[in-house]
C-alpha cells in the first residue's frame, strides 16, 4: 500500500544562490517588500506540517476548465486554448499525491478580471480567469484555459510583462503553501521582464518556462504546454514567497 502520510523528516537545503536576492531595485515593489533585517530559519512544527487544510474536497465540475467554468450556457472564453499540465515533485523526484494546485491568469488580451484593473484590454464575460485541481498519485495535474496575453505595468517607463500564468500549490498543511509563475516557451518578453531579470541563474529562469508538449496536444483543437513544479530542494522551481524572505 502506497504510503500517503505527510513528510515529517528535514528537507533538503535551498540553495540560496539559485534564487533571486529580495532586494532589487530594478523590481520596483521590492524595495519596501524585502526584509529590513537578517532572516531567521525556524523549524516546522508539526501543527504547521500536518495541519488544516481547505479546498481539497470541494472542487467543481469545471474547476480545471477555464475555457468553460465562468462562461454562460453554451458559450466559452476568446482566445488560444491551451491543455496545461506537468507533475508536483519532492526534492527527490517523487510526485506529490493530493496537492491542491490553483493557477490564475489574465485573459487573451492581457487583462485580468479585477475591479481594480486598469488596462485598456477589454473584458472577456466569458472568462474568470482563475480555477484549481488536485494532483493524482503520481503528482500529475492538467488544466485548460485560455493563453494569456501580455500586458503593461507601472514598474519603468515602458514594462510589460510576458505571457504568464500564476500558480499556488498547497500541501498537506495549511502553511504549506507556495506561489509561483509559469511563463511559455518562446516568448521573446520574458528575458526582458524586471521580475524575471532578478533571478541570477538562467537555468532557474528555464525552469519557469513551459515547454510546448506536441505529444499531449488535442488534435483540432488545442496545443499543450508542460510545466513540472519541483517543491524543495537546492534545484527547487523559483516560489514568489520566498522572494520576499519568507
Amino acid at each position: 500500500m502506497k504510503n500517503t502520510l505527510p513528510e515529517t523528516t528535514p528537507f533538503f537545503a535551498r540553495d540560496r544562490e539559485w534564487h533571486p536576492p529580495a532586494y532589487t531595485p530594478g523590481y520596483k515593489t521590492s524595495i519596501l517588500r524585502s526584509p529590513q533585517r537578517a532572516l531567521i530559519s525556524l523549524e516546522g512544527t508539526k501543527s504547521e506540517i500536518t495541519g488544516p487544510v481547505f479546498g481539497h474536497n470541494i472542487l467543481g465540475e469545471f474547476d480545471n476548465d477555464l475555457i468553460v467554468n465562468y462562461a454562460k450556457p453554451g458559450e466559452m472564453a476568446i482566445g488560444e486554448r491551451i491543455l496545461v499540465h506537468g507533475r508536483v515533485l519532492d526534492e527527490r523526484g517523487r510526485g506529490v499525491e493530493g496537492a491542491l494546485v490553483e493557477f490564475w491568469q489574465a485573459n487573451a488580451g492581457g487583462r485580468y478580471r479585477h475591479k481594480k484593473e486598469s488596462y485598456l484590454a477589454a473584458i472577456d464575460p466569458n472568462f474568470g480567469g482563475c480555477g484549481r485541481t488536485i494532483t493524482d498519485a503520481d503528482g500529475n495535474y492538467a488544466f485548460k484555459t485560455i493563453r494569456p496575453g501580455a500586458y503593461p505595468w507601472p514598474n519603468g517607463v515602458n514594462d510589460w510583462r510576458p505571457a504568464h500564468i500564476h500558480f499556488s500549490v498547497f500541501g498537506h498543511g495549511f502553511a504549506q503553501r507556495l506561489i509561483t509563475q509559469m511563463y511559455f516557451e518562446g516568448d521573446p518578453m520574458i528575458w526582458i521582464c524586471p521580475i524575471v531579470k532578478t533571478i541570477p541563474d538562467k537555468q532557474a529562469i528555464e525552469q519557469l518556462i513551459a515547454a510546448l508538449d506536441m505529444n499531449a496536444t488535442i488534435p483540432h483543437d488545442m496545443r499543450a504546454y508542460k510545466f513540472d513544479i519541483v517543491l524543495r530542494g537546492r534545484r527547487s522551481t523559483l516560489f514568489e514567497n520566498r522572494l520576499e524572505g519568507n
